[in-house]
């Protein structure tokens, strides 16, 4: 499934030409590329709830008041998927303001959905290029996160 949304993220993110909202051409041409019907359901399955996450309101349920000294306390599932490099990255992010609470939350949701069993610090990099891609208004942090995927890092950056 996360192959899927690579394949079409690299196909579109920088295509000149419109993306297709036909779902049985965009289904077909992912099976020419060879990939297999039921993961094509899972993938057009978790961009779809990407969109519809960007049409929730999430700021109800986030801490009122300085975020500054906020934690975010993971579940058990969370910390499975989420491992200690994957949680310092996200706060790395959080803090160079490239994340908010609420895309923070959307990209924990993405994650959480990924139908992957070796999900690493890389693939999350890519989940989080691809939420800021999806929320309007976070161009300059879609940017600086691509910078931070694309650029050989001199040292640890968290």
């Amino acid at each position: 499934m996360f192959d899927i949304l690579m394949y079409l993220f690299e196909n579109f993110i920088h295509s000149e030409t419109e993306i297709r909202v036909d779902q049985d051409e965009l289904t077909d041409e992912l099976v020419r590329a060879g990939f297999h019907h039921d993961e094509i359901y899972k993938a057009l399955s978790w961009l779809e709830k990407l969109a519809a996450l960007q049409e929730t309101d999430i700021k109800p349920y986030l801490a009122k008041g300085p975020t500054s000294f906020v934690t975010r306390v993971y579940t058990q599932d969370e910390e499975m998927r989420l491992d200690v490099e994957c949680r310092g990255f996200l706060i790395f992010l959080e803090q160079i303001n490239v994340l908010d609470a609420s895309t923070r939350e959307m990209v924990i949701d993405r994650v959480m959905e990924i139908d992957s069993k070796e999900f690493c610090l890389e693939d999350m990099k890519w989940v989080v290029l691809m939420v800021l891609f999806n929320v309007p208004g976070k161009e300059n942090a879609y940017a600086q996160m691509e910078d931070l995927l694309f650029e050989e890092p001199e040292g640890p950056l968290h």
